[in-house]
């Protein structure tokens, strides 16, 4: 009887290979930045099982890559290219506007296996382009600045067929920094995301912006941050130079305001969530003395009214 149990808690608890999928796919997603390939090497060393482990990678290294704006260097050194949902032309293919290009990606393994022009189906027009190119020059010198290893590139996601004022059209600005230390047992990246969308009929620009930090030490321990910020703003349509000025001062604004924020809020941490993790002390800042309680009043006053300690 005792063997019967025993085999139908193992056939209870046995695993299906879906559910192995599912269980593998959330641990890759969830790596920290910059960590997935020793998070897959663990996945695929307990699942025991290749077909598995290739099923559960290619199902996740895609969105993985594209959630955390990872960069990819052409085979050739003519540039890089940012994997995002914005610069996605076909499956395993991401244009990078700055060059006119098209990488082939291997999501898997994090290269770029070749790359070919792009065709001007997938390119936006002249028009939009002025306003796309102008816009990326700008960027890249706030980049530059701001974020030393940081990559940026401005994709246009609608309208990019209009010909002349009159029309609305829609640029997205991305940028990703990120320093990779795991000798050092700590990794960290900046992703930033800014939809500008210009509405020619109010002739005004409106500009929405999602800010994200992540962080992994893991020396002797294992602490992570994952910090998020919206914002939104607006502006006036000027010309493309004009414009693209206007637009990165804006940007500027609220990431240095962000960041100002999550500094001013991490030298408060003493004093504000890691107090909360302990006990708190009384406003004297010190602990009750236990062992001596008839220093206080309020002993003396108890013990005379009782009678006790005469």
């Amino acid at each position: 009887m005792l063997e019967e149990d025993e085999d139908f808690l193992e056939s209870e608890t046995q695993l299906t290979d879906d559910q192995k999928i599912e269980i593998a796919k959330w641990f890759l997603l969830n790596a920290p930045a910059g960590e997935i390939q020793y998070v897959a090497k663990d996945v695929r060393a307990i699942l025991k099982d290749e077909n598995i482990y290739k099923k559960a990678a290619e199902e996740s290294f895609p969105s993985y890559n594209k959630s955390h704006l990872i960069c990819l260097e052409f085979p050739n050194r003519s540039g890089d290219v940012l994997i995002t949902s914005f610069s996605e032309v076909d499956k395993d293919e991401y244009l990078d506007p700055r060059t006119a290009q098209v990488a082939r990606v291997d999501h898997v393994k994090q290269v770029c296996k070749d790359v070919r022009p792009a065709r001007d189906e997938e390119l936006p027009s002249a028009f939009v382009e002025e306003y796309r190119s102008a816009m990326d020059a700008e960027i890249m010198k706030y980049v530059s600045e701001a974020y030393p290893k940081g990559i940026c590139s401005v994709y246009c996601t609608k309208g990019k067929d209009v010909e002349e004022p009159g029309f609305d059209f829609e640029l997205v600005v991305v940028i990703s920094a990120a320093r990779h230390s795991p000798q050092n047992f700590c990794n960290g990246s900046w992703r930033s995301i800014w939809n500008i969308e210009f509405k020619d009929e109010i002739q005004s620009v409106e500009v929405r912006g999602e800010m994200q930090v992540g962080a992994h030490y893991f020396e002797e321990g294992n602490v992570q941050l994952d910090a998020k910020h919206e914002c939104k703003d607006t502006t006036l349509i000027q010309s493309p130079d004009d414009s693209a000025i206007s637009l990165v001062n804006i940007i500027r604004h609220h990431e240095t305001e962000y960041l100002a924020s999550l500094q001013t809020s991490y030298l408060k941490l003493p004093d504000t969530t890691f107090k909360d993790l302990r006990r708190k002390l009384p406003v004297t800042r010190t602990l009750f003395p236990w062992h001596n309680t008839a220093q206080f009043s309020l002993t003396r006053d108890i013990e005379k009214e009782l009678g006790i300690g005469k």
